[in-house]
């Protein structure tokens, strides 16, 4: 999937971030970006494959069990943006829904080069957890997210 995106292109690419993702396997991650990529991430900034892959190392060492649902919030040529829930646990057992928006920018061959993510959490109980691993195939490609 390369730019310029289609609707359908870009859901595939949202979908395929998303798969990537919740593998929690930072170097599989980072291959979908291009080798100088830069990222902004909440208040950090990351550059080359690299550091995203320090970065995602370190990120999912702290985020446990980890799942994550993003969806197309819209796109244009090589740009496309998303939203995005996931949750996780600290290690002492606290669970958190992380709520966010992320920019994208891809070169010609569909490599991601820039990313910016804004992201908040929020406490939650476990009870309240509603993302349990990867999107079951029903799901797939479909916006599910609620807003709160």
């Amino acid at each position: 999937m390369q730019p310029p995106f289609t609707e359908e292109t870009a859901r595939a690419k949202v979908q395929a971030a998303e798969d990537a993702w919740n593998t929690r396997d930072p170097e599989r991650v980072a291959h979908a970006y291009t080798p100088d990529t830069r990222w902004r991430n909440r208040s950090e900034f990351v550059t080359g494959r690299a550091g995203v892959v320090e970065f995602l190392t370190r990120k999912w060492e702290k985020e446990r069990d980890y799942a994550l649902r993003k969806e197309l919030w819209a796109y244009g040529e090589n740009r496309i943006a998303v939203r995005f829930q996931y949750e996780w646990h600290d290690a002492e057992g606290r669970w958190w829904r992380s709520y966010g928006n992320e920019q994208w920018e891809f070169d010609e061959a569909g490599l991601m080069r820039r990313r910016e993510a804004s992201i908040n959490d929020v406490p939650i109980r476990a009870d309240e957890r509603r993302i349990f691993g990867p999107r079951p195939e029903g799901e797939r490609g479909r916006d599910v997210l609620p807003v709160a």
